[in-house]
């Protein structure tokens, strides 16, 4: 069987399951995605990970597993998506270490989460692409790639107004600092996009 490359192309709500968020992969060189219903924790990993300018004071899961990884010289080479049951993916980590190949099986979520802070490859085979893949039309497109792929995106709430409208730019500057080092990142991401929405 053949392994066809995936991308990251953005994470949204889910709308099948409440609290979960969908992460959508799509075919490299080709018009199919892949929607792959994850966690909130994992779905906010893979968000920090690909947002460069929220830095947490303290690693995450994932970044603890990379730091881990160094360490003792293990590399992700890339990362499979081998297996549909039932509506549940299943993937595996190859690693290599002192040039030894290495197969761990992994949640799907995980993998991913790994994959970006590796910048390791993410595959999946031809018939699971067939099986659960979707082809986008063009009002459903991911239109604004930066915006799905940013942590506001991920976790802001769209149908709240912003509380922050009174503070200024410097205070919110100043709020920012505090939430990254309390380590509230749902905060933080809604502090941000208030300054965002100022600034452009």
């Amino acid at each position: 069987m053949s392994l066809v490359r995936l991308n990251i192309k953005g994470i949204s709500y889910s709308q099948t399951q409440s609290g979960a968020y969908a992460l959508v992969l799509s075919e490299v060189g080709g018009a199919r995605t892949l929607p792959i219903v994850i966690g909130a924790f994992e779905a906010q990993s893979i968000a920090i990970a690909l947002e460069k300018e929220i830095k947490p004071p303290r690693p995450l899961t994932h970044d603890l597993f990379k730091s881990f990884a160094d360490r003792f010289h293990i590399i992700i080479k890339q990362v499979i998506i081998h297996k549909l049951v039932d509506g549940v993916f299943y993937s595996s980590l190859i690693c290599e270490r002192d040039k030894i190949e290495e197969i761990i099986d992994t949640r799907t979520s995980d993998a991913i989460a790994l994959a970006t802070r590796f910048n390791a490859p993410i595959y999946t085979y031809e018939n699971i692409l067939d099986k659960a893949g979707i082809y986008l039309k063009a009002k459903d497109e991911l239109t604004n790639e930066k915006e799905t792929l940013s942590i506001e995106k991920l976790i802001e709430e769209p149908e709240k107004t912003s509380s922050f409208s009174k503070d200024t730019l410097e205070e919110l500057n100043e709020k920012l600092d505090k939430a990254v080092q309390n380590e509230d990142y749902e905060l933080a991401a809604k502090i941000r996009d208030e300054i965002t929405k100022r600034t452009s």
